[in-house]
């Protein structure tokens, strides 16, 4: 039974910080957009 080597890593060496802001920014930015968006439109069903 060979147990797997407590020093492999799930994430690749090689990436890119860059590159890795830049793929966070085009996912977070609409998402923030659209929960911001929903908030506001859900303030005119209490008011």
């Amino acid at each position: 039974m060979n147990q797997p080597s407590a020093t492999s890593s799930a994430a690749p060496e090689n990436s890119s910080s860059g590159a890795l802001f830049l793929a966070w920014a085009f996912v977070g930015i609409p998402l923030i957009w659209g929960v911001s968006q929903t908030f506001v439109k859900a303030l005119t069903l209490f008011q």
